[in-house]
């Protein structure tokens, strides 16, 4: 039964959802798509006065928090996009783009000279964990090294953004955003079908689709004229967030403050109790963007064949018997309410819950209608056939949610009202919807849409869409942002530390098709990006936290490329795109105590060895790897991901039965290539999990590994059998394959393998 609203609920909600935030169109001119599979042309749908060149400033509109001065005036943020000049600098050999140019400027203002350029196979390991999340082989390395012709490493660039494999990694990065899960989390946390919009993203993304046309499909693709099958699975975006089906109030805030976050980098959700204090929306001005979201409903877009067509009417005639039998178990109970009262002894007393007892003592006639409700549930509980009856209907709910189909938005008006202080149940002055009044305006209509609403967010003449994502993308490559508060752009954010750098990079974006994989190749080409990550002593004082980017920063890879790679070197892992999602082995127990019943049934054959991004994860029960290292919980948009450091996650690398296979295979792999080498097979190990040669310590370090493991299984054959499992080749000794076990667990477990330097 869903709670009854109060105010604490509702601050907690709110507070718990922006702080796991912060943890963590106006087209000028005819454009030309080809969309191929994703349907009609979005363009076709544009609202009338798109192409008028100029649209009337923020600043003519007064807003409830109005004090004579536009806010957009005080704060840069909220200031239009104007392209700013390339500035001039000494050192113009180092300069290979105009990023360079920004970022150059400000350090010769420091007398601060820039790191060197990495060396070239620390330059490929970084590229392709940064746009494939995966490592290169030892061949890519040598074929890079070797390759000393003019555009070496734009080549490497374009064959990478060209991959089928970026769309994987860089679709993770917007999954956080949408809150991606394969259940609808709360206490049922029923399963979902959500899997085609994680392709419908990894498609988007390898087909370099335009950031606006990706924002309004997601938005709206419902209300595009002729929506294709694509345009309405992109709406999952917002669809397939938490739904408590007794308080859809909660996901119609969270959609709003969603889109506030990803696109705007606006905190929006802190005017829903009253006037945002710092920012220049009002209480009224946050319902009218809640409206948007309001004329929408969730309902289910079913793509499943004829014979899953069957099962699921067998299953719902199933579920509507048994409804009826819970509800007649359930009036039958609550009728014989007063019989079972008279007739409850001590021991049954001992059984109700506290508050159930506490309402007992009040004689019938005085209860309140709480302690009425709490008795009923009580006896309800205790009910072995009412309790029966339940679970059956969840277990029936949850093999219907599992039969393929897209959780989507559909177009649903009805009338929005303010809540009063917040409150659902104390609803307000009716609204429409409409956007801020300190941004740009929105073209007045008879009724503005989530279609008119989606084309605002990336019209040119919007300052916040385009500043925001660029941003986004630069913290991707260098750890943080431009604007260090990347899901806030309020007035309380720091500045960015290159202010007309983040403008150029927004101008550049919209003036290059809004292209994202042309902005990537742009960024990763720049000297800035190719700078060391070395240790600088001299910037201990003058930059620690490299605000002023005179080196590269070190990265601790996410949970999903850590996983990705152990497999990659191991020879284990799938290269297969996109598909349902997949259960690879997690530690026992995970499951048990769900109030809907769930089981983890371990994949077989490739699917045991699918990437990260195609994990199963339930929202209430998710699997702990992703989570020891810090993947997001899908309950609010995650912009960016914690870097923790901890044991346990040194512990799991080393112990873990997933990477303990991985490294029997990768142990299996190099004895095979090196029978009988040992200062080889070493090197190939380093080689493949760190993508350079062993240094004369390492080597040393590792043989000495080797020697005293080698004694003590030459004394402990059964340990080494049972260390080694199945994998070890017949032509190698059990002894001497469970030595390089350890070897290979080594290397999986250092800093510098879950790292991107």
């Amino acid at each position: 039964m869903p709670l009854p609203w109060n105010r604490s609920r509702r601050c907690n909600f709110v507070c718990l959802t922006a702080r796991r935030a912060r943890q963590r169109l106006w087209i000028a001119g005819v454009l030309v798509l080809l969309l191929g599979a994703h349907g009609p042309s979005i363009w076709a749908a544009a609202p009338s006065g798109l192409a008028t060149p100029e649209l009337p400033s923020g600043a003519d509109r007064k807003t409830d928090l109005d004090d004579g001065n536009p806010p957009q005036a005080a704060h840069w943020a909220f200031r239009p996009i104007a392209r700013p000049q390339v500035p001039r600098v000494k050192n113009t050999k180092w300069v290979r783009n105009p990023i360079d140019a920004f970022v150059l400027a400000k350090l010769e203002s420091k007398d601060i000279s820039p790191s060197p350029e990495a060396g070239r196979g620390q330059l490929i390991r970084r590229l392709k964990l940064d746009l494939l999340g995966l490592p290169p082989t030892p061949d890519e390395v040598d074929a890079f090294l070797a390759d000393n012709r003019p555009g070496a490493y734009e080549r490497r660039v374009d064959a990478y953004l060209a991959s089928p494999h970026y769309g994987e990694r860089w679709g993770r990065h917007w999954l956080d955003l949408a809150r991606y899960a394969d259940s609808a989390g709360y206490e049922m946390d029923y399963p979902r079908s959500a899997w085609r919009y994680r392709d419908w993203v990894i498609d988007a993304f390898n087909q370099d689709m335009p950031f606006d046309q990706f924002a309004i499909e997601q938005l709206a693709g419902d209300l595009l004229p002729g929506a294709a099958l694509g345009q309405r699975i992109a709406t999952a975006f917002h669809a397939n967030n938490m739904l408590d089906a007794g308080q859809r109030w909660e996901s119609i805030i969270d959609r709003a403050n969603t889109t506030g976050v990803v696109f705007l980098g606006l905190t929006v959700g802190c005017a829903q109790c009253h006037n945002h204090k710092t920012d220049p929306i009002s209480n009224r001005e946050y319902y009218q963007w809640y409206a948007f979201f309001n004329e929408a409903e969730t309902t289910n877009l079913d793509v499943a064949t004829p014979q899953e067509n069957e099962k699921r009417q067998a299953l719902e005639a199933r579920l509507h018997a048994l409804e009826i039998q819970l509800a007649e178990r359930e009036s039958a109970l609550t009728n014989s309410l007063p019989a079972w009262e008279a007739n409850l002894d001590d021991g049954q007393l001992a059984k109700l819950p506290f508050t159930a007892r506490q309402a007992l003592e009040t004689p019938p006639e005085k209860r309140s209608e709480d302690e009425k409700k709490t008795i009923t549930d009580a006896r309800l509980g205790l009910d072995k056939q009412r309790v029966d009856l339940a679970n059956s209907i969840g277990e029936i709910k949850g093999q219907i949610a599992s039969l393929p189909i897209v959780p989507i938005l559909v177009d649903s008006p009805r009338q929005t009202h303010i809540f009063i202080r917040g409150n659902p149940d104390q609803p307000g002055d009716p609204v429409s919807p409409d956007v801020p009044a300190f941004l740009p305006p929105i073209p007045k209509a008879d009724h503005l849409t989530r279609l008119d609403l989606a084309w605002w967010l990336v019209a040119p003449e919007n300052p916040l869409t385009f500043r925001v994502e660029m941003n986004r993308v630069w913290m991707r490559y260098f750890g943080s942002g431009l604007v260090e508060t990347e899901n806030d752009f309020g007035v309380h954010t720091p500045p960015p530390t290159h202010p007309e750098l983040l403008d150029w990079l927004a101008c550049e974006f919209r003036t290059r098709g809004r292209s994202l994989k042309a902005m990537q190749r742009l960024i990763v080409s720049s000297a800035t990006y190719r700078q060391s990550s070395m240790n600088r002593p001299d910037l201990e004082n003058q930059d620690p936290r490299n605000h002023l980017l005179a080196r590269q920063q070190r990265i601790r890879l996410e949970a999903e490329v850590i996983h990705d790679e152990a497999l990659a070197v191991s020879g284990l892992l799938s290269a297969r795109i996109g598909g349902p999602s997949v259960f690879p082995y997690q530690p026992p127990g995970i499951l048990d105590g769900r109030a809907t019943k769930a089981e983890w049934v371990v994949s077989q054959g490739e699917d045991q060895y699918r990437r990260g991004i195609y994990t199963w994860f339930w929202r209430l029960t998710p699997h702990p790897f992703p989570t020891l290292f810090d993947a997001p919980d899908a309950i609010a948009t995650c912009t960016r991901r914690g870097r923790s450091n901890t044991p346990v996650q040194a512990l799991t690398l080393l112990n873990d039965p997933a990477f303990v296979e991985c490294a029997r295979a990768l142990t299996a792999r190099a004895l095979r290539e090196n029978p009988r080498a040992d200062a080889e097979a070493i090197r190939q190990i380093i080689r493949r999990c760190l993508g350079r040669e062993p240094k004369p310590a390492e080597q040393e370090l590792l043989s000495r590994l080797i020697l005293e493991e080698m004694a003590a299984y030459s004394t402990a054959p059964e340990r080494a059998k049972s260390v080694a499992a199945n994998a070890c080749p017949p032509e190698v000794a059990v002894s001497r394959f469970a030595t390089w076990m350890a070897v290979s667990r080594a290397v999986l477990n250092l800093d510098e393998f879950m790292t991107r330097e």
